[in-house]
């Protein structure tokens, strides 16, 4: 792996403050309720950094999430490699489970949450979230790719890839009632753990519906 020069770790660390800032202003003061002046002046860069790195405030609000993902995005992935390579003889199901849980904390799925929240209340918001939740999604698809090998038909891991991110989404726009990590005391009672969320999924694909 080619270590990245002092020039790209700079503009990605930037890329990171700019959309992290941008998030939290939307959750704040909603969408309409800053610019991308505010976002610059938080975050003490200029409006040209702004637009090197984001197209309109919408599509760093949404890079947020993708910018938590990101942090140690390497070092998690080769981690994750190790403990999905230890599990003797995985099938893809017990593979992308292992990916899930291992990727997917607490911290992510609340701001995905909230990520989707925003978006119901600012339409524009939409289409930069979409594409955040298919950045995920391929993500998990190359992971499977690589567990699948040649051994099974070639849209095997996007199937089983799109009906667990299916799954997930409704979690994240309410229909399925989850308690993350943090949040037992002010959840409904009738609200499940997302692991235990995860086993009865997962469940579902391994003996069928």
């Amino acid at each position: 792996m080619n270590k990245q020069s002092l020039r790209d770790m700079k503009k990605e660390e930037t890329w990171h403050v700019l959309a992290r800032t941008s998030f939290e202003l939307a959750l704040e003061k909603g969408l309409d309720g800053f610019t991308i002046e505010d976002v610059v002046q938080r975050a003490h860069y200029s409006r040209r950094t702004f637009a090197n790195h984001f197209s309109c405030k919408e599509e760093a609000v949404a890079m947020a999430v993708v910018s938590l993902s990101s942090v140690n995005g390497e070092e998690q992935r080769e981690n994750v490699l190790k403990e999905v390579d230890s599990i003797p003889e995985s099938s893809p199901v017990e593979a992308l489970q292992h990916w899930l849980r291992m990727n997917f904390t607490a911290n992510l799925l609340r701001k995905l949450r909230e990520l989707v929240t925003l978006s119901k209340s600012y339409p524009t918001l939409e289409p930069y979230v979409l594409n955040v939740l298919h950045r995920l999604q391929d993500a998990a698809h190359i992971e499977l790719k690589r567990v699948c090998g040649e051994r099974y038909p070639q849209g095997y891991p996007h199937l089983l890839a799109g009906a667990v991110f299916g799954a997930v989404l409704s979690i994240l726009e309410g229909e399925i009632k989850v308690r993350l990590p943090g949040e037992e005391s002010r959840e409904e009672a009738d609200a499940i753990t997302f692991d235990a969320f995860l086993e009865m999924t997962f469940g579902y694909l391994k003996n069928g519906f």
